[in-house]
């Protein structure tokens, strides 16, 4: 009998062996903008559905409204940190050579996977069911992460970089989803419910500051706009078959 934990890693592992392979593969091959774009459409279809379903009745159900107003709001703050210091550290790197290693993109995109794992851990502290959606919906967001760090890496010994990165981007998913989950199996529903709330918080900047920001770089098609409701819908009809 596996214990919490160990199935927890278990689950965690799929976007950790995403994150390798989004990166692998676009370091031999780098998808065009309109097939990342279709592709943060249906991550940021997927992440909504999950929020809409699971996380958010959650937080509604357990009745908490001052501790939802805290919890929800330290999320905010933090993501608001996380883009300012993204933003301070692409300014101080503007003029950085092109084969320079991208030291911002990397220290945000650590802090991203580190975030995206104790949301693993924190959704199967509400759940099994939770925590395996949101495993999915966080699956296909960490993929371009890979992808997007791969296409950042470039100059001598870019692959072997990239392979390296990667690898350290899915231990620190792995670390970061144990963490979530140990130390949140068997807290009380306050603690719970705050932590269930910084989640919503963080879940929604991905979906609307992040995955969808990124997605509207390219020239909007019906085709690609369909993405997000095809990506909602999916996750719903897993829901409903699960």
């Amino acid at each position: 009998m596996t214990s919490p934990l160990s199935n927890v890693l278990a689950f965690a592992s799929i976007p950790a062996i995403a994150v390798v392979v989004g990166g692998i593969a676009a370091a031999f091959r780098t998808p065009s903008p309109a097939v990342r774009s279709g592709v943060q459409h249906v991550a940021a279809g997927v992440l909504f559905a999950a929020l809409a379903t699971e996380l958010l009745p959650d937080v509604v159900h357990r009745r908490m409204p001052w501790v939802t107003l805290v919890g929800f709001g330290l999320g905010v703050a933090a993501m608001l940190l996380l883009k300012s210091l993204a933003g301070r550290l692409e300014a101080s790197t503007g003029d950085a050579a092109p084969s320079a290693l991208p030291t911002s993109l990397l220290l945000v995109s650590a802090v991203d996977i580190a975030l995206d794992g104790l949301l693993i851990g924190i959704s199967f502290a509400a759940g099994e069911r939770q925590g395996l959606l949101i495993t999915v919906a966080l699956t296909l967001e960490v993929l371009f992460l890979g992808v997007a760090t791969a296409a950042a890496m470039g100059g001598p010994g870019a692959r072997q970089r990239i392979i390296g990165t990667t690898l350290a981007f899915a231990g620190l998913l792995l670390a970061s989803a144990g963490i979530g989950a140990y130390f949140l199996a068997g807290v009380n529903g306050v603690i719970l419910d705050a932590v269930m709330s910084f989640g919503v918080a963080a879940l929604l900047y991905l979906v609307t500051e992040e995955l969808l920001v990124e997605a509207h770089e390219v020239d909007e098609t019906p085709l690609l706009t369909s993405m997000f409701f095809v990506g909602f819908l999916a996750l719903l009809l897993i829901e409903m078959l699960v």
